[in-house]
């Protein structure tokens, strides 16, 4: 299914457009005056990814998602950026962001690098029942919705941009599928995507793009699209 072009989607959102750059696995930085930056975690190009930032937000706080010190060095550097994250996220950084951090909940609005967001979600997907579940809050920025580790739909929301995670302990590719047919986006792309070997990604992307009904795509880290 071909994707939409700039002058369809304009039409579609009657607004400007972000520019979104996809770095390795769940890392997603967006600029629109301002820098937002979601999970610059330790698979990521934190560094590259954190430069200029004027905004966090962690979806959990595994390593994947967060590399805590990085985050602070970028801190350091940006003394008027601020993070956002859950409560339990927060409190176990907090020595190390200081006060940086801002708790947030699921079920709640607010403005983070001059973009408007709403939180989603609650909890990380089930790995396993012997393995504790963690907070996990999914980012809905200016019809962007990034859901951190679970399938949990923005509600009854319309969503333009939607990254989907598509390898993890927590997935199958059904749910993968299953979760973008619920949210309904006019465009997915690939997120939570280190797992894959070459092989494995060819067979993921190629049962989302014929079987998701939106356009899909899996990007190189460091590409940039317009959202």
């Amino acid at each position: 299914m071909p994707f939409p072009t700039r002058l369809q989607l304009a039409k579609l959102r009657q607004t400007h457009y972000m520019k979104v750059t996809k770095y390795s696995h769940a890392c997603v930085r967006i600029e629109d005056g301002g820098v937002l930056v979601i999970d610059p975690g330790i698979w990521s190009e934190a560094e590259e990814a954190l430069d200029g930032v004027d905004a966090v937000l962690i979806t959990h706080e595994h390593v994947d998602h967060i590399d805590a010190a990085k985050l602070a060095d970028a801190m350091a550097k940006r003394p008027q950026a601020t993070v956002f994250a859950h409560p339990a996220v927060v409190e176990k950084f907090a020595a190390q962001w200081g006060g940086a951090a801002q708790a947030v909940n699921p079920g709640e609005s607010f403005e983070a690098a001059g973009l408007p967001v709403r939180t989603f979600g609650g909890w990380h997907a089930m790995i396993h029942p012997d393995i504790p579940l963690v907070p996990n809050i999914g980012f809905l920025i200016n019809g962007l919705y990034h859901p951190g580790d679970s399938f949990d739909p923005p509600g009854d929301i319309e969503v333009e941009t939607l990254f989907v995670p598509v390898s993890a302990p927590w997935l199958k590719l059904a749910e993968s599928l299953d979760f973008v047919r619920a949210v309904a986006p006019k465009r997915a792309f690939a997120l939570h995507d280190c797992l894959d070997s070459d092989r494995s990604a060819a067979l993921v992307d190629g049962h989302l793009s014929t079987r998701s009904g939106c356009p899909y795509q899996r990007l190189t880290p460091g590409s940039t699209i317009d959202v």
